[in-house]
């Protein structure tokens, strides 16, 4: 360590030193089945990809030479230009961008703007091979991460010149150390004109410390720094706020690629092992199983059979052949002959091997080691639809259906893990966060299915006789105005402050580093959005389990409950308008138990929503016409998930999201509200 603190200093003296530091420092999934499947693209790139395919590929039916690969992971926070980087990656190399984010090929990453799950492309620089892997920013989809990095030797790990190192970037960092992978740090967006010379020396010691922090070996702490606009499309060893036209380019990181990255370790005398690190499946090709080649040579046609390690040892699952071989090159799916080791390709022919497990020569009798992965921290409980509207808009309706989605979302995404429930028909999901879970949900109902959802719930670890819980730690930039209602309401949730001051540059706004149990973030985000006005940005990163904090205060009001079933009218809400915010419109159906608003007060209120006027011959002033509502509050699936309470529900249906109570009858509620608890 001494030696990387002599590196410091030496970085240290060749910039201007900064007397204040501008930043604080922060110590700091699964393919959705409506992603385009690789026999799609392989029917529509085939035609094409084969023709343009450089000399010397797996193309032409000869193993690369290890020398000559490069297997790469590109890491960022959420929104730090990840995607934007590899659009440009690829048109540099040659490949043909139907869109903006093309490595975005599932409809939610499109929709969002984030990446949910991670993929692997190939590019063509300068005679080699760049297998590059585009990763996700959010702790949500950090199994994506884990189970990726270990196929590759070296990441670039991009940082925003503007916000520096977040609570995200220690979580993604740190995977890739673990591995012993060497980053190349990549400060994105220098062409902000709010960024400096000055704030990127002082961005790249923050990510140094962060470094440091992490238990970065000295080799790792000596990282090269390049600084780009992936938006403009370049990328420069030196500062530049506009590179010469002829330098507009992406070729230094390419070459820093070359320069900095190992090419992989890897005999191709040795028998065939390949341990599968993403699988995906098929209606014509069935499985595909997607992994690095650790040693050997795979041809199309060879005997395999798949491995996996237990307690008693090694177990066989299967044996098979090799039906098709296939790679991605640029945006587009082809076919190949063989592949060596060094190389990330996909298979099919195996309808049994899954994630973590080996795929080998029949000849080999060890699996390889398998993935090791972070615990889940939350947990929902999935069961069948029950209210009085259920089976109307959604095809796939019972348990057995909903059980055997979960148990496919469980084997291709290992973050998930997927138990029965406490009921019958029902199943405990535990995952990584709401945001991860919600993903799964809106999947689900965009597939057809009616389900009912509990409320998140965080699972606990006991250490001896000591309650421990996740603590995520959040990051907050507001306006100096609303910092008093965020630190209000986080003190409900039993957040402590471990940093705050203004953001240098900025006037007017203040940055906080917090710690907050997990169960005390669940529904903030949309509060936090509320308070704030749209003005502030919260970003959050699981950190450890530790002591139980105490119970949470008052972070909810009561709720207004249906008693009525029917059509809401207007006459009524109009009544209704003074007892709290409405959930629901005049024309939309309710049932008894359904919520329709948010009480006013703490308790809850039974109302009747299809109150309608009574007729008589008699003449009133009043019009029906005239009635005038305020618009209601529609929740999205995500608020949903962080506002009900534990004695409520979700009912997610693929035209509607309604929020009920468990117990529909008032009686019920009345009764397990008086039973003593366990």
């Amino acid at each position: 360590m001494a030696a990387g603190l002599l590196l410091r200093g030496l970085r240290s003296a060749t910039r201007k030193s900064s007397s204040s530091s501008y930043f604080s420092p922060y110590p700091l999934h699964s393919h959705p089945s409506n992603s385009p499947s690789p026999s799609s693209l392989l029917r529509r790139c085939l035609s094409t990809s084969a023709a343009s395919a450089p000399v010397g590929s797996a193309v032409d039916g000869t193993a690369i030479d290890p020398e000559r690969i490069r297997n790469v992971a590109v890491i960022a926070h959420v929104d730090h230009g990840k995607t934007t980087l590899m659009d440009r990656l690829l048109r540099q190399c040659g490949a043909d961008i139907p869109h903006e984010r093309a490595m975005d090929s599932i409809s939610l990453e499109r929709e969002r703007g984030i990446t949910i799950a991670s993929k692997v492309t190939s590019i063509q620089w300068k005679d080699h091979e760049l297998n590059m892997v585009d990763t996700p920013g959010h702790a949500d989809f950090g199994g994506e991460v884990e189970r990726v990095v270990g196929m590759v030797e070296g990441a670039v790990l991009v940082v925003d010149a503007g916000e520096g190192p977040l609570a995200q970037t220690k979580f993604v960092l740190s995977k890739a150390l673990k591995y012993g992978l060497r980053p190349i740090l990549l400060l994105n967006k220098v062409d902000r004109p709010s960024v400096s010379e000055e704030t990127c020396n002082e961005v790249e010691s923050l990510v140094f410390d962060l470094f440091a922090n992490l238990g970065a070996t000295e080799e790792q702490l000596d990282f090269p720094v390049l600084y780009a606009s992936a938006k403009e499309g370049w990328a420069s060893s030196t500062f530049t706020k506009s590179p010469p036209d002829n330098a507009k380019n992406m070729a230094a990181l390419l070459d820093s690629i070359l320069k900095h990255v190992a090419p992989p370790q890897a005999n191709l005398d040795e028998p065939f092992k390949m341990l599968v690190s993403m699988m995906e499946r098929d209606y014509y090709l069935g499985r595909i199983l997607t992994g690095r080649i650790r040693s050997g040579v795979i041809h199309v046609g060879d005997k395999l059979h798949g491995l996996k390690c237990t307690d008693d040892g090694t177990q066989k699952i299967e044996e098979g052949k090799v039906t098709k071989l296939m790679k991605k090159k640029g945006t587009c799916m082809v076919t190949i002959d063989s592949a060596g080791a060094g190389d990330i390709v996909s298979m099919a022919g195996l309808s049994s091997p899954s994630i973590g497990h080996t795929v080998a020569n029949v000849g080999v009798t060890t699996a390889l080691p398998t993935i090791e992965l972070d615990p889940p921290t939350i947990s929902m409980t999935f069961g069948v639809n029950d209210s009085p509207l259920a089976g109307r808009d959604g095809t796939q309706l019972t348990g057995g259906k909903i059980g055997d989605r979960l148990m496919a979302e469980a084997e291709t995404n290992l973050a998930i893990n997927v138990l029965p429930g406490p009921l019958s028909e029902s199943f405990e999901v535990q995952g990584r966060g709401e945001l991860q879970l919600g993903i799964l949900i809106e999947n689900m109902r965009r597939e057809g299915f009616e389900l009912s959802v509990s409320p998140p719930r965080v699972m606990y670890k006991t250490e001896g006789k000591e309650r421990l819980e996740p603590i995520e730690e959040v990051t907050i930039e507001v306006n100096d105005e609303h910092v008093g209602l965020v630190m209000e309401a986080l003190s409900h949730r039993r957040a402590e402050v471990v940093d705050m001051g203004p953001v240098p540059g900025t006037s007017g706004r203040t940055r906080m580093s917090l710690t907050c149990p997990s169960r005390g973030l669940v529904g903030y985000r949309s509060v936090f959005s509320s308070d704030t006005r749209g003005t502030g940005f919260m970003h959050r990163a699981f950190d450890s389990y530790a002591k139980f904090r105490g119970m949470l205060g008052n972070v909810r009001k009561g709720v207004l409950i249906s008693t009525g079933q029917g059509i809401i009218t207007a006459h009524a809400l109009m009544s209704l308008e003074a007892r709290g915010t409405l959930f629901v419109s005049p024309g939309m159906e309710t049932y008894e138990g359904m919520i329709v608003g948010e009480h006013s007060r703490d308790s809850d209120l039974d109302v009747n929503p299809v109150r309608t006027k009574e007729l008589t011959n008699i003449r009133a002033p009043g019009k029906d016409e005239n009635v005038r509502l305020t618009p209601p509050r529609l929740m999205t699936l995500e608020e949903a998930i962080g506002y009900v309470a534990s004695d409520e529900l979700i009912e997610v249906t693929p035209k509607a999201i309604r929020l009920r109570k468990r117990y529909l009858d008032a009686n019920k509620r009345k009764m397990m509200k008086n039973k003593p608890k366990e």
